[in-house]
């Protein structure tokens, strides 16, 4: 079993607006997430947020003692708790000895104090691909399964800005409890390109989006930085972008796309947002 960890470190926005785009990719962008029979894993400074990839192949993955040491503790979750959203084949999360069936794009929550964590693909050959936010918390809720079904859709946009979609909240205070992290799932309609169009901040948290579900030859602009001093990020399929809480983050593909967003911070409002003057933007 391979297990790759890194760091993120926090990052000023003066030193953002002096990076060259190798530079900015270095800090904000995590490209291969998702690699056959590995646990990618990057530990972040904004809000402490854990992101990661497990793709099990031929036998489980596991959370072992890399990660518990990356956060100083036991075991990862002794004072964490985790949420993940299945992009790939069907698979399971086996959790303190308890099996979780997950279909594609199920969604999962694991609570503070679950110790063994076990992945695993009902077909190696079309492998599940779970994609993990984790963050502090500080208290134990139940673990459960959030299917698609369960979660709350709402339909946002319009074809006439090119940004109809759909928005799914997978783990939000209406659908179950958790201490910080909300996460969720964004499916661009055809002939929109757009997201999170008007453009917004909220200092008080951070955010990762996951952008899947992008053909071979396109691509996503990504926007980030400040309202007045954006850059660029170009996404290819199933790459991920940190954005810390003084960033906008929003973008345009060449095609329909699909994105899940996370977010931690101080609070669980996810209309607590800046909303950014289209005619500020630079």
């Amino acid at each position: 079993m391979t297990i790759d960890v890194r760091t993120r470190h926090a990052v000023h926005y003066s030193q953002s607006e002096r990076m060259t785009s190798a530079e900015l990719r270095e800090n904000f962008v995590i490209e291969d997430l998702f690699v056959a029979g590995t646990l990618q894993a990057v530990y972040t400074h904004y809000d402490r947020m854990l992101v990661a990839g497990v793709t099990p192949t031929q036998t489980s993955l596991g959370i072992g003692s890399e990660l518990a040491k990356l956060v100083g503790a036991d075991y990862l979750l002794e004072r964490r708790e985790l949420g993940l959203i299945n992009i790939g084949g069907s698979g399971r999360v086996i959790a303190d000895g308890r099996a979780y069936a997950l279909q594609p794009m199920d969604g999962f929550y694991l609570g503070m104090g679950t110790k063994e964590i076990l992945f695993e693909s009902d077909n190696p050959a079309a492998p599940a691909k779970f994609y993990i936010n984790s963050a502090p918390a500080h208290a134990t809720f139940p673990s459960r399964i959030i299917s698609s079904a369960d979660a709350i859709e709402n339909n946002l946009g319009d074809s006439a800005t090119s940004n109809k979609r759909k928005l799914y909240q997978y783990l939000h205070p209406k659908v179950l409890p958790t201490c910080q992290l909300l996460m969720g799932l964004t499916r661009l309609e055809t002939g929109s390109v757009w997201n999170t169009m008007p453009a917004h901040l909220h200092d008080r948290r951070m955010e990762a989006y996951l952008y899947f579900e992008i053909p071979e030859n396109a691509f996503v602009v990504h926007l980030m930085g400040r309202p007045a001093v954006t850059n660029h990020l170009i996404i290819r399929n199933e790459q991920a972008v940190l954005s810390p809480p003084w960033s906008i983050h929003c973008g345009a593909g060449t095609g329909a796309y699909a994105f899940i967003w996370s977010m931690a911070g101080d609070n669980q409002s996810f209309t607590d947002m800046d909303m950014v003057d289209m005619k500020s933007l630079k």
